[in-house]
């Protein structure tokens, strides 16, 4: 059909209300349309003096069972289906006394909101669940030859434009549009149903029995974008931010996630500032003590905890003043005035982003000063996300985040010589930090400080050699002794040589998962140097 036919009937019921009572009355006034509603919308629509026809009057059958029925009725779905081109479709609606509708004003219960509150009970969830909303939109959006079908708010201005344009009429486009739009809103509405109820399934709240982690049989994804980015890892790739609604919230979202965190101030993220924020946001977040760590290219290039986070600040930075030039800065407590001054005053160090859960009113005063840099605040630092995703050609790999819960009494020590309570102490810091730096992985560190990073390289010595040259070169700077090391290693070592190595440049302990066929062999290096290795049982690799 084309846009010559006028639009002389609407059925509206929102959950939404806004702007609705001004659009039924443009309708009305502009373009005499009869407006047919429901419930609440019918309320509102009639106490602001615009006429409306009450549902029950529509179809001769009164709503009931607490609202659950009153559209769903073949008068309103024939008047939604009925073929306008069909002859024997104009038949059938004269003989069942069928009145045409030809625009259908719907949003939906919102259940998304509903199951976001964590204290949500079944029954209140189950009563957000919209049935009769979603099949008029179905209905209208089939036949938009004929029907406009609205379910955004925002639409609204754009329609009475339209019409205003076309005599009362829609496009076939603007019709084609709207119902492409629909079928995406109510597939997002049936994913978060599925994905709550699933969850709550998963979550057995009726026993006591943890429930092993599983992957969804089925992952249907609803994305919204949150803005369009300048482009993406180089000028010629174009890139955009989205983020997950609250029914993958109720998968396993973390509670304080990097998308949707508030943006204080600075320039918008770009898309590597994002892969390294949320790279930064991860590992700070491994700590329980206060805890900064400095990111570059989503390697921790400096990470350190202390009594305040304003000390950990200065120890991460002195880790590897060089690498945390233009780098990203995590902090998982509130940042005080004291870091600010310390990182933009005393070190003078160039930020791209810093990230933390709060900030005081002093530091945000001080902050506002590079008005270039980002400053996100997530409103805390607890739990990580459940799973997480990466696009390759033709699908999706998902995988639980690697966020184990470790018991370092069940590690064992296989070496002859035993690590004293303080390498012990900077091992477990040190294990913390690896998993987050790049397979093959190798990180040193002093006194709960990373203060040698060797990542992502092709094999494990060259890795173990880096990490160990800017151990010493940052202790160098530092002006402390290059000595009392400690190592973490991602993963197994497969010969010795990784031990010989770690020896000569003054490791004595090391932390690795274990579980190489030549294990007795790099025990025997640990041994032959009276260095103490310590094996987890758990690999950690990043790619």
């Amino acid at each position: 059909m084309g846009a010559e036919r006028k639009i002389g009937r609407a059925l509206i019921s929102v959950t939404d209300k806004t702007g609705v009572v001004a659009f039924a009355r443009a309708l009305v006034e502009d373009f005499g349309v009869e407006i047919v509603s429901t419930g609440g919308t019918a309320k509102a629509i009639e106490e602001a003096g615009v006429p409306v026809r009450a549902i029950e009057d529509f179809t001769g059958f009164p709503e009931m069972m607490d609202g659950r029925v009153k559209t769903l009725h073949p008068k309103v779905h024939g008047a939604l289906l009925a073929r306008r081109d069909s002859e024997e479709h104009m038949a059938q609606a004269a003989e069942h006394g069928i009145e045409l509708i030809d625009m259908v004003v719907v949003n939906l219960y919102e259940f998304e909101k509903t199951v976001a509150n964590p204290d949500v009970t079944f029954a209140d969830a189950i009563e957000h669940i919209d049935i009769g909303g979603p099949s008029m939109l179905r209905s209208a959006a089939k036949n938009n030859a004929s029907v406009t079908v609205v379910c955004d708010p925002a639409d609204y201005d754009k329609i009475l434009d339209e019409m205003r344009l076309h005599s009362g009429c829609t496009t076939p486009a603007t019709r084609k549009r709207l119902a492409a739009k629909v079928y995406t809103r109510t597939a997002a509405y049936d994913t978060a149903i599925s994905l709550w109820l699933n969850d709550y399934l998963d979550r057995k709240e009726d026993t006591a029995a943890p429930v092993a982690q599983q992957t969804p049989e089925e992952l249907t994804l609803h994305l919204t974008k949150v803005q369009d980015l300048r482009y993406g890892e180089n000028p010629h790739q174009m890139a955009a931010v989205y983020q997950f609604g609250a029914d993958f919230a109720q998968m396993g979202c973390s509670a304080n996630p990097l998308v949707g965190a508030q943006q204080i101030q600075g320039k918008p993220l770009s898309y590597n500032n994002l892969l390294d924020a949320d790279a930064a946001w991860n590992a700070v977040r491994e700590f329980e003590e206060p805890a900064v760590v400095i990111l570059k290219h989503q390697n921790p290039c400096g990470s350190a905890v202390a009594a305040d986070v304003t000390t950990a600040y200065d120890r991460a930075f002195a880790c590897d003043p060089k690498s945390a030039f233009g780098g990203i800065i995590a902090a998982n407590r509130e940042v005080p005035l004291s870091l600010v001054e310390h990182f933009a005053d005393q070190n003078k160090q160039f930020v791209e982003v810093l990230i933390a859960p709060s900030y005081t009113p002093e530091a945000l005063e001080r902050l506002a000063k590079r008005t270039n840099l980002r400053v996100l605040a997530t409103g805390g630092a607890e739990g990580h996300a459940a799973f997480e995703l990466r696009s390759v050609d033709g699908g999706v790999l998902v995988q639980g985040v690697d966020t184990v819960d470790e018991d370092p009494t069940e590690f064992t020590c296989p070496t002859t010589r035993k690590p004293t309570d303080k390498e012990m102490t900077d091992l477990l810091f040190a294990w913390k930090v690896v998993k987050t730096v790049k397979s093959n992985a190798i990180l040193v560190a002093k006194d709960q400080m990373g203060i040698g990073m060797g990542p992502g390289q092709p094999n494990r010595v060259d890795s173990a050699l880096m990490a160990c040259e800017r151990a010493e070169k940052a202790c160098q700077e530092m002006g402390v002794e290059a000595s009392g090391f400690v190592a973490a290693s991602d993963a197994f070592f497969p010969f010795r040589d990784n031990v010989d190595v770690l020896a000569e440049h003054g490791v004595t302990a090391i932390i690795q998962p274990g579980g190489s066929v030549r294990d007795d062999e790099s025990i025997k290096a640990c041994d032959d140097h009276g260095i103490a290795m310590i094996f987890t049982g758990t690999r950690h690799f990043r790619h």
